[in-house]
């Protein structure tokens, strides 16, 4: 058929479907002529429209979402805020990457920040995941795992910047990570995915994988340090935690310890590993504990047979570890079996004073389709299961699946939508809280396909929202993405309270202002250069249109540091410090300080300007550094 065949064959087909909505209307209008419309009948359809304008994804101009998302950034080791249910991206918080745009990784502020790995500019983010009280998001951090470089970062909610990251010991690709929930967010829970010896020093042995552990890591989240880490059978894969503050359940997909593909799926079963917070606790006060690779970090014995931990036995590959908002079920996903395991919470405590089989903890096993791998839930009883190989959504309900497996002749499963496509990571709105409320579900597709416009082999992905309000799913919106972001979460607006403007005495700028002080320099009125040796600090504010300094000299190779303090207190008035033709730019919000280092390594004038858009005459706010020979 010819592109004009297809085109005057797509306006016939337009043209009987807009007969179809006439004739239709046409009826319905005819109707209520012969029959007026009654008081009922007016509040009904009122009420109707009412419902599908709640729960519509349309969020108008100058609107506002009901809530925020934060998504993981997948490879560009960042993360990323969007409105829902409206999907517009709001801000994109830079964590394990560097960042042109705000300095991230090149000023001094973040460099403190990453530490150790302030060399590393790159990572893997996966699981964001909010601290809690009490079971409910409380807008205080966002924690993220890098699973690259083995790393955990905290991203303060008030400010929506990094300002705490460490390097987790002992361990290679940190991935599953969640929070302690109840009665608040003492911990940070995360897992070593990957096997390797617990002395890896190469001198010896390296081949002989009876000496490989993966690790369970317990964070103080506070403090941002390793609490204690628990040494367990198998490997490592997806976490979570309960409602009473008591167990923490991980996925373990390699319980053969196998070095490659065929080995690793080689068991029919694999297995849950529980772990007793109480008895973690009491094994590291008791000094139970080993450490390892020279550092201090207590390292307790969770392998089989051990009173810290139990295993419990599920089919295939199991991945995602997800908690039921009412506190009474873990459920591990099967990847390579088509069901997932529901494991009583209630059940735990009989399974660690040994009155139970670990077998026995599992009250059903509903079978749901092709490539289980993660389950969120709605506050009415279902659960909503991502299958990759299917590319489906499949909502079922929890009680019926649990009264199937006793007997009871009974479909569980409430409804299959089609998404697009093999969707990884699914996450309905609070699901992962008390405050779970049904409204809405986000798959995160890892392919788009025929989804989007081309644009190269390198395609995005698709991260899909369904309408979960009603009786049935509905797919209500498309939203291109990239570099795959491989997990979200969905908090309601209420629980954030993110500043406007920066307070002058925050942490994060606390040592540079320190710093500054010991240089006799308020940074709040004074404009000044600081000569020490070969390292010079100048330090300038910034109002707009102009710096408090237009020009200043150094020395060919000297270290030059640029403290900017922007003095301007109206909010969203950002300014940007760059100097041209040597990599160095960075951001500076209201009322805050920031600082960057380089080294002055071309003679001659070389101009600085403001690269934030701030004022009409933002063309304008430059200045000159004259490097002398």
């Amino acid at each position: 058929m010819s592109n004009e065949d297809k085109s005057s064959n797509n306006v016939e087909l337009e043209s009987e479907d807009r007969r179809k909505f006439f004739g239709k209307t046409a009826l319905i209008g005819a109707g209520a002529i012969a029959a007026p419309m009654t008081a009922a009948m007016f509040s009904s359809m009122a009420q109707a429209q009412r419902s599908e304008a709640a729960n519509s994804p349309h969020v108008g101009p100058g609107d506002l979402d009901e809530y925020y998302g934060f998504w993981s950034g997948g490879h560009s080791g960042e993360v990323r805020i969007l409105g829902v249910p409206s999907m517009r991206e709001l801000m994109r918080i830079p964590v394990f990457n560097t960042d042109s745009a705000t300095g991230w990784g090149l000023t001094e502020e973040s460099k403190r920040i990453k530490g150790e790995s302030a060399h590393l500019h790159a990572g893997d983010s996966h699981h964001p995941h909010m601290s809690m009280t009490d079971g409910r998001y409380n807008g205080k951090y966002v924690f993220i795992n890098d699973k690259a470089n083995s790393r955990v970062a905290r991203i303060r909610c008030d400010i929506m910047k990094c300002d705490k990251m460490i390097t987790i010991p002992n361990v290679q690709a940190i991935h599953g990570l969640r929070v302690q929930k109840v009665p608040y967010t003492k911990y940070v829970i995360c897992n070593g995915e990957f096997e390797i010896p617990m002395n890896n020093d190469g001198k010896g042995g390296m081949k002989d994988v009876s000496t490989y552990r993966s690790l369970f890591n317990v964070i103080d989240a506070e403090k941002m340090e390793i609490a204690f880490q628990v040494m367990v059978d198998g490997n490592l894969d997806n976490t979570d935690a309960d409602y009473d503050g008591k167990y923490f359940a991980s996925t373990c997909y390699n319980s053969e310890m196998g070095m490659n593909l065929g080995d690793m799926i080689s068991s029919e079963r694999d297995h849950v590993v529980v772990f007793s917070l109480a008895r973690c606790e009491a094994a590291l006060k008791a000094g139970k504990f080993k450490t390892y690779n020279g550092n201090n970090v207590p390292v307790l014995d969770g392998t089989k047979g051990s009173e810290l931990t139990r295993y419990i036995p599920v089919p295939k590959s199991p991945h995602g570890m997800n908690t039921s908002p009412n506190g009474e079920y873990f459920v591990a996903n099967g990847k390579l079996s088509p069901t997932v395991s529901i494991i009583s919470i209630k059940k735990l405590d009989s399974l660690f004073a040994n009155k139970i089989k670990p077998r026995d903890a599992i009250v059903a096993e509903p079978e749901l389709g092709l490539g289980p791998l993660h389950t969120a839930f709605d506050n009415k009883g279902n659960a909503y299961t991502t299958l990759f190989l299917d590319s489906q959504i499949a909502k079922w309900n929890v009680q019926d699946a649990i009264d199937a497996h006793n007997g009871k002749k009974v479909n569980y499963i409430r409804q299959k939508l089609d998404v697009h496509y093999q969707p990884g990571h699914n996450h309905t709105s609070a699901g992962e809280t008390r405050d779970a409320d049904g409204k809405w579900l986000i798959a995160l597709c890892k392919f788009s396909k025929d989804r989007f416009l081309p644009v190269g082999p390198l395609r995005p992905e698709n991260d899909q929202l369904i309408d979960i309000s009603g009786d049935e799913m509905k797919l209500v919106h498309d939203g291109p993405t990239y570099a795959e972001p491989h997990d979200c979460m969905i908090v309601h607006r209420s629980k954030m309270k993110p500043l406007k403007i920066w307070p002058r005495d925050d942490a994060m700028f606390a040592e540079t202002i320190a710093q500054a002080k010991r240089d006799g320099v308020d940074v709040y009125t004074e404009n000044k250069v600081i000569r020490d040796g070969n390292k010079v600090r100048v330090y300038m504010t910034s109002i707009a249109p102009t710096y408090g300094m237009e020009s200043f000299n150094v020395k060919l190779g000297n270290e030059v540091t640029v403290i900017v303090t922007n003095l301007d207190q109206v909010e969203d008035v950002t300014h940007g410090f760059c100097m041209t033709n040597h990599g160095v730019q960075m951001e500076i919000g209201p009322q805050a300080t920031a600082s960057i280092t380089f080294t002055a390594d071309k003679p001659g004038v070389q101009w600085y300007y403001c690269n934030w858009f701030c004022h009409a005459l933002h063309m304008e706010m430059r200045g000159r550094m004259f490097v002398e020979t």
